[in-house]
């Protein structure tokens, strides 16, 4: 008796009674007996579960930053533009979709760059001496030849003289952000982010304007030209006047590292955004701000604590195309 007791019981612990949630939704995938239906398809991904679910519920979030009339920040990491992903960000541009871009040095030289000659798709796998040699570089699968990079300094050297000659003049500091709006107009090119960013007064912020081939060539030009300055501070300010006078703020972060920091940093001026909506695949577990999710952020005052956000863990150059076809590209 005493055993059967002890099974009794230990069955009652393994099926434990359960409480059903209230107001659930059902998990449920895409019915392809229905045919193909790509738009339909997306759709379904808020009942399929895991990443697919956080996915849809970005797209809602997106929608209702636009339905609101949010202040849109759109931050992307260079290789981000590197890839194809860049002619995503053009059309955004273009079409006056964003009204703030913040970027690193990657994410402006390398669409000028793109501009006078495109980047070669390549392989993950091939080896890095054997690449060195040929003189080209590889990030991830893309290869770019060391002749892309000659050909910027030929666009980029005369320009960092002409506009030294102006400050002498003038004796106003250039900011990174007038700096990567009159690299849009001298390249005049309409499948450049910049050319429109230009056109359509959608300042780009770039912290960290140095950090690449950029920094090389003021490095470079500053034995010649040691006078030439870039005044960060100046787009602090500006940056930080923008997000305050904000009614409403929609965060779209691609990446992490500095641009996702610098966006939700200036957030903090009005006590945290309104929406976010993070793709990335960083981790939290090292506390590094890059993998944190949106409800660290609420912590810091840089995200608000009624907000909605999701972080999609996965590759933007998948996800993000599937997001501006349903939030930006698709007619409502």
């Amino acid at each position: 008796m005493k055993g059967k007791k002890n099974i009794a019981e230990l069955k009652k612990n393994v099926i434990r009674e359960s409480e059903e949630p209230k107001n659930c939704t059902a998990i449920q995938g895409y019915d392809f007996n229905k045919g193909v239906n790509y738009d339909k398809l997306i759709d379904s991904y808020l009942t399929t579960g895991f990443q697919a679910t956080h996915l849809a519920q970005a797209i809602e979030i997106i929608k209702q930053m636009r339905k609101e009339e949010c202040t849109i920040y759109l931050g992307y990491t260079s290789n981000m533009v590197t890839s194809g992903l860049r002619d995503i960000f053009c059309y955004l541009a273009e079409h006056k979709m964003v009204d703030i871009i913040v970027t690193t040095a990657g994410g402006v030289e390398e669409d000028i760059i793109k501009c006078i000659e495109p980047f070669i798709l390549g392989s993950f796998e091939a080896e890095g001496k054997k690449l060195r040699e040929k003189g080209i570089n590889r990030t991830g699968n893309i290869f770019v030849p060391n002749s892309r990079y000659c050909r910027f300094e030929d666009f980029l050297v005369p320009l960092i003289k002409k506009m030294n000659e102006e400050q002498k003049k003038t004796g106003k500091i250039i900011t990174p952000s007038q700096f990567v709006d009159r690299l849009g107009k001298e390249i005049n090119d309409k499948s450049s982010i910049y050319y429109w960013t230009n056109k359509n007064n959608i300042p780009v912020f770039c912290p960290a304007i140095t950090d690449g081939s950029i920094g090389d060539m003021i490095y470079f030009a500053k034995y010649k030209h040691p006078e030439f300055l870039i005044d960060v501070t100046q787009d602090m300010k500006k940056l930080n006047d923008l997000t305050f006078n904000a009614k409403k703020t929609g965060l779209i972060i691609l990446g992490s590292g500095v641009v996702k920091h610098h966006i939700l940093n200036t957030n903090m001026m009005r006590n945290g955004a309104d929406y976010a909506v993070y793709i990335n695949n960083a981790q939290e577990f090292d506390g590094s701000d890059a993998g944190a999710r949106p409800d660290e952020a609420i912590s810091w005052g840089k995200i608000l604590p009624n907000s909605k956000s999701v972080k999609v863990f996965g590759d933007a150059t998948i996800l993000f195309p599937l997001i501006v076809a349903k939030c930006f590209a698709q007619k409502n």
